[in-house]
């Protein structure tokens, strides 16, 4: 069986297993409105809404809470979750992180720890991107993410939002480094 709430730890980040207590550092990260801009989920700097993430990622087994290690503070968060449609794939997602962490080189990073300690598991990891949402669109292709044909819808505040799909398997340099 998998392990999807791994200790995994970066030369400048560590990921963690998500814990009740995390709520009020990953809320204080989650409230800024620029995160969510022109992501699909743009209403989830609202306490209420910032709430369901929160306790989904709790329910779902595979919440990780990502930590700035120079400076200990929460930066951040993202999730694994099994893909009920391809058993040999394991869907990266619902990451965000503090805007002061953008550019970075601290997506790249947690990312690639992420995927390496997947693959140990699984063929490919995949990522649904909101179809619009260019900033991780391209975030995605610089870590060698490979856009697939296939798409997937999730509802919304605003209604259905089309995703798009990136593959990164075991050959990707991302999970060889």
């Amino acid at each position: 069986m998998p392990d999807l709430q791994p200790t995994l730890i970066g030369e400048t980040v560590e990921l963690r297993p998500t814990v009740s207590g995390d709520w009020t550092a990953l809320f204080a990260v989650a409230s800024d409105p620029g995160i969510w801009a022109i992501h699909p989920a743009h209403d989830r700097w609202q306490e209420p809404v910032f709430r369901r993430y929160f306790d989904d990622a709790l329910a779902s087994g595979g919440g990780l809470t990502i930590r700035h290690r120079a400076t200990g503070r929460v930066i951040g968060a993202s999730r694994y979750r099994i893909d009920p449609d391809n058993p040999q794939a394991c869907e990266i997602g619902w990451t965000f992180l503090a805007r002061d962490h953008w550019g970075a080189g601290t997506n790249r990073e947690m990312k690639a720890l992420m995927i390496r300690h997947i693959l140990q598991w699984f063929d490919v990891a995949t990522f649904h991107v909101g179809e619009t949402n260019i900033r991780s669109r391209r975030a995605m292709e610089k870590i060698g993410g490979v856009l697939s044909d296939r798409t997937s819808t999730a509802v919304l505040a605003d209604g259905p939002v089309v995703h798009v799909i990136y593959d990164i398997g075991r050959d990707a340099e991302i999970a060889r480094a």
